[in-house]
């Protein structure tokens, strides 16, 4: 069984920067990880992602702005966000073990955080 416990959500400036938190409980080798989000009224949205081996996936809204890296002695994923933009605001969450795409959705990673929200202010 593997928890997921997301943190560092906020509000921030146009422009500004946050990073997010994953502490991971339990056995992930082996899975692809990453970041999804999720604003009212729209569908989940992939944001990055790192499959088994390592490599990074971003979604292009994100690319060159977020970078999403894991700390294993830690057993934390993290998601450095720059330049954030008021169509970043939402409800962020740590996914993990599924389809490894950006272009997926809930139904397609079997464990979730419960989700932590960024506020971008225009």
């Amino acid at each position: 069984q593997v928890e997921l416990v997301e943190s560092g959500g906020g509000s921030v400036d146009i422009g500004g920067s946050l990073r997010l938190s994953c502490k991971v409980h339990g056995s992930t080798y082996g899975f692809c990880m990453g970041w999804f989000r999720q604003s009212p009224g729209k569908e989940i949205e992939g944001v990055a992602l790192i499959d088994s081996r390592g490599s990074l996936i971003y979604n292009d809204p994100v690319k060159g702005r977020f970078l999403i890296s894991k700390d294993n002695a830690e057993s934390t994923l993290y998601l450095q966000m720059n330049g954030l933009k008021p169509e970043d605001s939402g409800t962020y969450y740590c996914a993990a073990n599924g389809i490894c795409s950006v272009k997926r959705g809930r139904e397609d990673f079997e464990y979730w955080g419960q989700g932590t929200q960024v506020t971008v202010s225009s």
